[in-house]
């Protein structure tokens, strides 16, 4: 867990779980690829979205709700090939390029907070 998902303000704890998500969904995507041509191996996925929605819905209480959330994970319904294995190379590979990027829009916001923070620190 990120240091930020313990934060005791709203935002930097959302950040923070946003970031333990997609970090577990990056390396959910990565084991789902290794094991390819593994037979019988099936697909998970994460699902952090939901716990963060609902955490967000609950407004300022939402570092409380944070605490002790984990994302959610499963495994894909995607249909089994004949050796019993479902992940699908393009689907998988497509999702990494989108948690990569909401990853990079997600540090984004954490370093313009960090800045803006550093600003009114020091114009005071």
């Amino acid at each position: 867990m990120s240091s930020l998902s313990a934060a005791s303000d709203p935002v930097s704890a959302v950040l923070g779980f946003a970031l333990d998500g997609l970090a577990a969904r990056q390396r959910t995507i990565a084991d789902n690829i290794a094991n390819i041509d593994t037979p019988g191996f099936r697909s998970s996925y994460v699902d952090f979205e939901s716990v963060l929605r609902s955490a967000v819905d609950e407004g300022e209480g939402a570092p409380g709700v944070l605490a002790g959330a984990v994302p959610l994970a499963g495994a894909s319904d995607s249909p089994v090939g004949a050796n019993g294995n479902n992940v699908d190379l393009r689907k998988e590979t497509l999702a990494a390029m989108q948690s990569q990027f909401q990853y990079q829009m997600i540090t984004r916001a954490v370093s313009d907070r960090f800045e803006l923070v550093r600003t009114v620190a020091g114009a005071q």
